[in-house]
């Protein structure tokens, strides 16, 4: 009777660890999102744009493209269009960059903020094309500042 007792027992422990081992943690995925990590003005007066791209899901999330509208103190300065193909670790980001000539009216507005030493605001929206973990098409918004940067000569951040 004991024997058969602990032979029932062990039965359904090792039915538990089985159990616990196939789950694993639930795969959570969440929509990416870009921002702006630094501008800077070239020489040529156009920009350098690092862009973050940002992933919240739990597991790898693969970029494949971006299009985004920039506007810089209330105007709009640029499409920007990327295609970069880029693997983001699980609640990760990653940078990347681009170049862009920039309208006359928002090459105005950050010039008087490097010039005054102020920050300008920005809105980056448009949409992000996944194909990993799954494929999918996500619209962002991300509105933010960007501050002249003491030592750096045309950049903000």
């Amino acid at each position: 009777m004991l024997r058969h007792a602990v032979f029932l027992l062990s039965l359904a422990l090792l039915a538990l660890a089985l159990g616990a081992c196939g789950s694993g943690p639930r795969k959570r995925i969440f929509p990416p999102t870009a921002s702006i990590q630094e501008l800077r003005v070239e020489a040529d007066g156009q920009w350098l744009v690092q862009l973050r791209i940002q992933s919240f899901s739990n597991v790898p999330h693969t970029v494949s493209t971006l299009t985004a509208r920039l506007r810089v103190g209330g105007v709009d300065a640029a499409v920007l269009q990327l295609a970069p193909e880029l693997t983001i670790g699980p609640q990760n980001a990653e940078v990347e960059e681009v170049r862009l000539a920039p309208s006359a009216e928002a090459a105005a507005r950050v010039a008087a903020a490097l010039g005054s030493g102020r920050s300008v605001d920005y809105v980056l929206g448009g949409t992000l094309t996944s194909t990993a973990p799954d494929k999918r098409r996500d619209e962002f918004t991300f509105e933010g500042q960007l501050w002249p940067q003491p030592g750096l000569a045309g950049v903000l951040r």
